[in-house]
């Protein structure tokens, strides 16, 4: 039925086709969520006493009946004025304007949009919290399994003072921590139900908003009905949010590359984990990284094309912000989400080598800074000049081909200079350093601890919060079944319903 009174024919065919090209099965997930709406706004419509028990049982089970068959009536049939508009008008055909046309009573496709769309982000959302908790999950075993995995902790790619793999898994663990965080805290935005607040102005019906939002398990209500419908922002958070994780998850995988080639050595992966080459028989690429860095640098994009087409709109309906500028959102998720669980299968799967490590560690003259500290504190010395004596000492040891506390030790007893040389390997500075949240096997420790019970308590978040909108859902559709069989029950029911009898299906008999 495209004659909406004001407007008497359809929109032109090759307008439809890039307007309506959402993916088919994709309307109808949304659709389902229309449903849920639906079934909350009559419920309420109903309890306030505007419209009567009948032609809520009506239109509840018409709809249920559409929401149990995956909406196969409405598959066949052109939506030439878009998915919504055609399962409104089945309705009414179906049941007659005096039901169908009750369904927006104190409502516009604008507040419905904006509910939906924030029901719609639940899914992807909660998917993406839980594969970074199962990230943190392997990065908290893989750390404290490899706590004394000795290998140089880098700068500007140059190995700079000892440190373990563990310690390096710890850091990123820490960053990821922070990430989930970022994403719980949105859920301050993502349950408040913008419905209510009609096409821009609310309305002047007698409605229960919080009841509705309750119905469909948000916190509460958008209590200003311009930014209920006008604002969009949760989405730049959300994409920024994305961007962060991606950016954060590509530089993991730079260190992870470097590590896994033939110069470093310091990481092998399985044969589950590699690509092989067309032409080079010896190849063993670590080509899921390659994705990790390709889909991160990707999801930047989205961000920026979100926010550019929000950028100077007016802050009211706006078609450019409420769908164009969410349209990167589905894909970044979906990216973002692919992007760390191979970062997880990579790190899950890969496997040091402590001998590289170790070597490179001590190849590196990862030593130099604690043999000035010494001199430092043991004999004296400002740390200015104990630093320029060490890297004097260095270039001594590479000139010589020797290891550098063979060259302290020579210089120390010709210079009688008296500072303890024990304890100078790698594996001990490691062990020593405590303070500062450096590797030590304590301080590791300590950290990881810290680590775990963060990651129970926001795994505990989660888990609540799924609860809950998994709770509404079940209520929702209890309170729609029993609706609709107090209604067969009793016959008949004409008369108005008040607010008081929203539970008594007896005094409708």
């Amino acid at each position: 039925m495209d004659n909406t009174g004001r407007i008497s024919r359809p929109i032109l065919k090759q307008a439809q086709e890039i307007l309506f090209r959402q993916s088919w099965e994709k309307a109808f997930e949304e659709l389902g969520l229309i449903a849920q709406v639906d079934y909350a706004h009559l419920i309420m419509l109903y309890e306030m006493g505007i419209i009567r028990k009948n032609q809520v049982a009506t239109i509840l089970r018409a709809i249920k009946e559409l929401n149990d068959s995956d909406f196969e009536p409405l598959r066949e049939e052109k939506a030439s004025r878009g998915l919504y508009l055609l399962y409104e008008d089945y309705l009414i055909g179906k049941n007659g304007q005096d039901c169908g046309g009750m369904l927006q009573t104190a409502r516009s496709r604008n507040d419905l949009n904006a509910t939906v769309l924030r029901m719609r982000l639940r899914k992807p959302y909660e998917t993406l919290l839980r594969e970074l908790l199962r990230l943190q999950a392997v990065l908290l075993r893989r750390a404290r399994r490899y706590a004394r995995t000795v290998m140089p902790i880098y700068t500007h790619y140059q190995a700079a003072v000892p440190g373990t793999y563990g310690h390096y898994l710890a850091g990123v663990i820490l960053e990821v921590s922070k990430h989930i965080d970022g994403l719980l805290q949105l859920r301050n935005l993502l349950n408040q139900s913008p419905l209510g607040a009609g096409a821009i102005g609310g309305t002047t019906v007698k409605i229960d908003s919080a009841r509705t939002a309750a119905l469909l398990g948000f916190d509460k209500t958008v209590n200003n009905s311009i930014s209920a419908i006008a604002s969009r922002d949760y989405i730049l958070y959300l994409l920024s949010l994305i961007s962060i994780i991606g950016i954060m998850m590509s530089r993991v995988s730079a260190d992870l590359l470097l590590w896994t080639t033939n110069e470093f050595s310091f990481l092998e992966l399985p044969d589950e984990l590699v690509g092989s080459s067309s032409a080079m028989p010896q190849k063993r690429n670590p080509f899921l990284l390659e994705h990790v860095q390709g889909k991160s640098a990707l999801l930047l994009g989205h961000f920026t094309s979100s926010a550019t087409a929000m950028h100077g709109k007016p802050f009211t309906n706006s078609i450019a912000v409420n769908t164009e500028a969410v349209a990167p959102v589905w894909s970044a998720l979906e990216m973002v989400t692919e992007v760390v669980v191979l970062l997880r299968l990579v790190i899950g799967g890969a496997k040091p080598k402590p001998e590289p490590m170790l070597r490179q560690t001590i190849n590196g003259y990862t030593t130099a800074t604690e043999i000035a500290i010494r001199l430092v504190l043991q004999a004296g010395w400002n740390f200015r000049a104990a630093h320029h004596k060490v890297g004097e000492l260095v270039l001594e040891a590479q000139w010589r081909g020797e290891p550098l506390e063979e060259t302290v030790r020579r210089w120390t007893e010709a210079a009688e200079i008296n500072i303890d040389l024990d304890g100078l390997d790698p594996s001990s500075i490691v062990q020593a350093t405590v303070n500062g949240g450096g590797p030590s096997e304590g301080s590791l420790s300590k950290n990881l601890a810290e680590c775990g019970a963060e990651w129970k308590r926001q795994a505990q978040v989660l888990k609540q919060q799924v609860g809950k909108w998994g709770t509404a859902r079940r209520t929702l559709q209890e309170e729609v079944d029993r609706l609709i069989s107090s209604t067969m029950a009793s016959g008949s029911a004409q008369e108005p319903m008040t607010p008081s009898a929203r539970d008594s299906p007896e005094q409708d008999g």
